[in-house]
């Protein structure tokens, strides 16, 4: 796979990616210890010139866990064969990616509850009170 990786209006260049492969453990009988089926995709998102100042910024506070030295790793081995875990590979870091990179959600504004769903939901509470005190035993007195 020669073409970069597309994350929203944004490509990453082929050759900020990082491939390696490996042994796979799992289900293959003999072909798993044969096959390097186990794919890496790395992207340095520190130095990716290709994210922008502000996404780089927004990604890399974002994915803080999950950097190595600011390079975010997606390791697949789900599926025998390694075109299909390469095309996994590139599906999960676009997640990733989209996510951290998303603007970020708008402030809720403060508001009051409005004298109505007050007055119900102490009415509700009065309710359900009173179906309580129906259930229990009646007091002798």
């Amino acid at each position: 796979m020669t073409d970069g990786l597309t994350v929203g209006s944004v490509t990453v260049p082929a050759d900020a990616l990082v491939w390696r492969f490996s042994r796979s453990s799992g289900p293959g009988g003999q072909h798993v210890n044969t096959s390097d089926t186990r794919v890496s995709l790395s992207l340095d998102v520190a130095s990716c010139g290709a994210l922008g100042t502000t996404r780089r910024e927004r990604a890399l506070e974002r994915l803080g866990g999950r950097l190595v030295d600011g390079v975010l790793t997606v390791s697949v081995q789900t599926h025998r064969s390694q075109a299909r875990n390469r095309a996994e590979a590139r599906e999960r870091m676009a997640a990733l990616l989209a996510e951290a990179m998303a603007p970020p959600t708008r402030k809720r504004r403060a508001t009051r509850p409005s004298r109505a769903s007050r007055q119900r939901r102490l009415d509700a509470k009065r309710r359900r009170g009173d179906v309580k005190r129906a259930r229990s035993r009646p007091s002798w007195e």
